[in-house]
């Protein structure tokens, strides 16, 4: 089944070039399915970009989903044109009357700040916290890992001597999780952060499930309440090109920044990415939206509505 998007979002136009299938509102409004409902917190300065790697992954599942952007309202993004926002973004004032079966909260260029400085962190909890009784299963990448990890948790942020950045081999430590369904017992990822969450912290709290790491790049995915939240350290909806692009971006403000590991061929910036973590890509997506959002969502009033009337 496709993925349900609001008419001219620039994804779609983006990825019909790559032949992935992605259908507007309006189309999908005629179809009798109700979709799985998914939002995004979308928290990278530039949106557009994020948007197209996360709709291009969560295209690829056989279950149809409808899926809402949301923002935050005390913050104004300097690389992302207002028109835009306005057009595809919604307030938690709107999207917090609803109830969804999936939420994604991508990272956020925050990360060597402490939590509680950060401007819209006060907003960020009551997000948070919302999620626990209004959606089924939220899947934190990154920063925004941390942040859950941090609020929810109490585990410290870490700094880092130098960037982690590039792309790691990683181990799955119980490969009968339905998350790792189809994974084999080593695959990549790219990390690109400058703080780390640690193995002994997350230990110490009963609560929490270890599911993989890397002897690289550390801590990579956690579990929390049965699989109602995931908390993912890495870049798994990276395209092939996003390393590169911050890469030259760095190299162009004049940061020391060290070539990404495991990225071109032969370790050499001039030749094209090896692109190692796509498979895997694709199937964390899948297993999360079949296993943990669409398997484990309640009946609904709509959907026992529409039963009794079968």
């Amino acid at each position: 089944m496709p993925l349900n998007l609001k008419q001219n979002l620039p994804a779609i136009e983006l990825l019909k070039k790559e032949h992935i299938f992605v259908m507007d509102d309006l189309r999908a409004s005629s179809q009798d399915i109700r979709p799985l409902k998914v939002v995004v917190l979308n928290l990278m300065p530039v949106k557009i970009t994020t948007e197209t790697d996360l709709v291009r992954l969560l295209s690829n599942s056989p279950l149809q989903v409808e899926l809402d952007f949301m923002k935050i309202k005390g913050h104004q993004p300097k690389n992302t044109p207002i028109e835009h926002l306005m057009e595809f973004y919604k307030d938690f004032e709107i999207i917090g009357k609803q109830c969804y079966d999936g939420m994604i909260v991508t990272g956020a260029p925050v990360e060597q700040i402490d939590f509680e400085d950060v401007t819209y962190w006060e907003e960020l909890k009551t997000i948070f916290n919302w999620s626990r009784t209004n959606v089924t299963s939220t899947l934190y990448i990154c920063w925004a890992a941390q942040a859950g990890l941090y609020h929810f948790y109490g585990i410290p942020k870490y700094a880092l001597t130098a960037k982690k950045f590039g792309v790691f081999p990683h181990r799955v430590l119980d490969p009968y999780q339905q998350i790792f369904r189809g994974f084999d017992d080593e695959f990549y990822v790219p990390h690109s952060r400058h703080t780390e969450i640690r193995r002994e912290d997350i230990l110490k709290v009963p609560s929490l499930k270890l599911l993989s790491e890397s002897d690289q790049a550390g801590v990579y995915m956690v579990m929390a309440r049965g699989g109602r939240e995931f908390f993912i350290t890495g870049h798994s909806e990276y395209s092939p090109v996003t390393l590169h692009d911050e890469y030259v971006r760095d190299l162009g403000k004049g940061l020391k920044i060290d070539i990404p590991a495991n990225y071109y061929d032969d370790n050499d910036p001039t030749k094209q990415p090896v692109v190692r973590w796509r498979g895997h890509a694709n199937l964390l997506f899948n297993n999360w939206l079949n296993y943990y959002v669409y398997q484990e969502t309640p009946f609904r009033i709509e959907d026992i509505t529409t039963l009794g009337s079968l």
